[in-house]
């Protein structure tokens, strides 16, 4: 489990066959979790200065890692630990699908980006709710509507600094991770994609 507080970012040193290497000042050893841009890997190698990953064909279909190549920077977060102060949100490091930036505008000291999302996830966002955007916890400033799947965020003069987010432009593609409360809400209340049925125990189950 994550809080989507960032601790660093790294750099990729080269990403073939699903090995990914990114070179980092982190501390780890091998069977760590690590979030790479919200997503969680396993650490499968550690020398000086760098962590080794193996990521599958799903996560590299599903997330923005396949697009990942030799220079570009990353989130890097170590999973919580017990005892650590949960400083974000909930975040899983599993990625429910990806957004593209649509805009992005100053707004005094800050910066707003405008992302597009599959209906199937901006269901699960609201207002001031919370969203994980390439690992970042955010909180959500606008929303578009249920036909014009698009929400804002607002970056803060510290996450702007130490994450990628700040990097970011249009026609770029993010990783995105919903609320987990949202989602066993909706499951639980039988939304579109949920089923009522496993809570009432379904016809014909004893319960």
């Amino acid at each position: 489990m994550f809080t989507g507080l960032v601790r660093e970012v790294g750099t990729v040193r080269s990403l073939a066959g699903g090995r990914l290497v990114v070179g980092t000042t982190l501390a780890a050893g091998l069977g760590d979790s690590i979030a790479i841009d919200g997503v969680c890997l396993t650490v499968v190698a550690a020398d000086a200065g760098t962590l080794a990953f193996e990521a599958v064909p799903e996560t590299l279909a599903r997330t923005a890692l396949g697009e990942l190549a030799a220079g570009r920077r990353v989130n890097l977060e170590p999973a919580l630990r017990a005892g650590d102060p949960l400083g974000g949100h909930i975040v899983q490091g599993h990625v429910d699908g990806t957004g593209t930036v649509a805009a992005v505008s100053p707004e005094g000291i800050s910066r707003v980006v405008e992302i597009d999302a599959d209906p199937d996830l901006s269901r699960y966002l609201v207002e001031k709710g919370s969203v994980a955007v390439d690992g970042v916890s955010l909180t959500v400033s606008g929303l578009g509507a249920p036909d014009d799947p698009w929400f804002e965020v607002s970056l803060i003069p510290e996450t702007l600094a130490r994450t990628t987010l700040g990097h970011k432009q249009p026609g770029e593609v993010v990783n995105l991770e919903v609320d987990m409360i949202a989602k066993y809400v909706a499951r639980l209340l039988g939304a579109p994609g949920g089923s009522a049925d496993l809570v009432a125990g379904g016809p014909g189950r004893s319960q």
